[in-house]
């Protein structure tokens, strides 16, 4: 019966440490900085944005005339057009 209590002790400490683990990695994880987003993005005559993504020195808009428009990060300048099919 001892054993079987200490077993039972044991268990919860450990239980009650992961759970503590998790929360202490949840608390850090989702107070990280947020990425930099652009201030403004100008778009083309009657495009709307329609997703978002970015990379280390450039950013993305797909929009709803299926292009994807990549802007420089630095300068807001429209690198480059890629139209979908």
């Amino acid at each position: 019966m001892r054993f079987l209590r200490r077993l039972v002790t044991v268990l919860t400490a450990v239980m009650i440490c992961g759970v503590l683990v998790v929360i202490g990695l949840l608390v850090t994880r989702l107070n990280r900085d947020t990425p930099i987003l652009p201030d403004q993005i100008t778009l083309p005559q009657g495009a709307q944005a329609r997703a978002f993504t970015q990379g280390p020195d450039w950013y993305a808009i797909v929009t709803d005339k299926n292009e994807i428009l990549i802007f420089d990060r630095l300068t807001g300048s429209l690198r480059q057009t890629v139209k979908l099919d």
